[in-house]
C-alpha cells in the first residue's frame, strides 16, 4: 500500500513508518507546510495513496499561554480539516481508501470510567481540543473509510514519558505525581503500531476505538511497577502544588485522569501483546 502520513517526524509516526517499510508499504510523509497551504501541493502528493495517517500535532504538556494554546489547537483541528477537505476534492477513483486519525482520551472527563460510547467529555481546553480534532475529520467522503484511536499515554523505550522517569528512578528519585490516584491509561507502542497496521487492511475496523492497555491502573501503581522493574525505591512523590507550578493550567494532564476501557478493541478480537503494566515496563526497562 502507498500510505501517506502527518507527523511523520515525530516518534510514532518515525515507529510506524518503520514497521510499515518493513511489511513493504510505501510511506509519503506530508509535512506540516502543506497542512496549513495544502494549495501548494498536498492533493498531488494525496493523490493515488491507498490510505492516510493523521499523527499531527504539537506537543500538549506544555504551559497553556495563549500562543501555546493557538498552537496546540491549530496543530490538530486546521491542519485535520485542511487534510480532509483535500482529500475530497480528488475524484473517487484516485482519493484514498481510508483515513486512521490519532485523537486522545484527553476527551473524556476525569476521574470516570468510559468506553467508546460515553459522552462525558472534558469540559475544558483538553476536551475542546480533542472534539475539534475529531469532528474536523467528518467532512471526509463516505467512500473513504474513517477510523479514529483515542490513544492513552505511549510508553516505549524512546518516549519523552520513560526517557524522562528513567535517570530519575535510577537515582532513586522517583515517586508518584500528586495524590496518586488519578487514572493512567497507557498503550506500549508495539501495540499501538500493531492497531493502527490492522486498521490499515481491516475493512471491518470503522469509527472510534480507544487505544490503550485492557488492565486499567492508576499513577501510583505505575510509580511502583517503574520502580520495581529497575529495583529501586519510589521515595520522592511530586506534590501536586509543585506540578501546578511548573505547567499552570496544563497541570490537569498529570493530575487527574479518566479510566478508559477499550471496548471497541477487545470486541473486534484484537491481540494486546501487552496488556498490562507490568509486561510493558518489563520489556521497555529490561531489555
Amino acid at each position: 500500500m502507498k500510505v501517506g502520513i502527518t507527523g511523520a517526524s515525530g516518534f510514532i509516526g518515525q515507529q510506524l513508518i518503520a514497521s510499515l517499510q518493513l511489511k513493504g508499504h510505501t510511506c509519503v510523509a506530508l509535512k506540516r507546510d502543506l497542512l496549513y497551504n495544502p494549495e501548494k501541493g498536498l492533493a498531488d502528493l494525496l493523490t493515488g495513496c491507498d490510505a492516510v495517517i493523521n499523527l499531527a500535532g504539537a506537543p500538549i504538556l506544555q504551559r497553556w499561554t495563549a500562543n501555546n494554546k493557538r498552537t496546540i489547537y491549530s496543530s490538530r483541528v486546521d491542519t485535520t480539516l485542511n487534510l480532509t477537505e483535500t482529500i475530497r476534492k480528488i475524484p473517487a477513483a484516485q482519493r484514498p481508501k481510508v483515513f486512521i486519525s490519532a485523537s486522545a482520551v484527553g476527551i473524556y472527563q476525569t476521574g470516570l470510567e468510559h468506553d467508546e460510547s460515553s459522552k462525558e467529555f472534558d469540559r475544558g481546553f483538553t476536551g475542546t481540543v480533542v472534539l475539534g480534532w475529531e469532528k474536523a475529520s467528518e467532512s471526509i467522503p463516505p467512500s473513504t473509510r474513517r477510523v479514529i484511536f483515542r490513544i492513552g499515554v505511549v510508553l516505549a523505550k524512546e518516549s519523552q514519558t520513560v526517557k524522562q522517569l528513567r535517570p530519575l528512578f535510577k537515582a532513586g528519585l522517583g515517586g508518584k505525581i500528586g495524590s496518586g490516584q488519578q487514572a493512567f491509561p497507557f498503550v506500549h507502542i508495539d501495540d499501538l503500531v500493531s492497531a493502527f497496521e490492522t486498521a490499515l487492511t481491516d475493512e471491518n475496523y470503522s469509527g472510534i476505538y480507544n487505544l490503550v492497555a485492557p488492565k486499567s491502573i492508576n499513577n501510583a501503581e505505575f510509580t511502583k511497577c517503574f520502580a520495581q522493574t529497575l529495583n529501586r525505591p519510589a521515595l520522592a512523590p511530586a506534590p501536586a502544588f509543585a506540578i501546578r507550578l511548573v505547567f499552570g493550567k496544563a497541570s490537569g494532564l498529570l493530575l487527574e485522569g479518566a479510566t478508559v476501557n477499550p471496548k471497541r478493541l477487545k470486541e473486534a478480537g484484537f491481540t494486546f501483546s501487552y496488556p498490562t503494566i507490568e509486561k510493558a515496563l518489563d520489556q521497555i526497562l529490561k531489555n
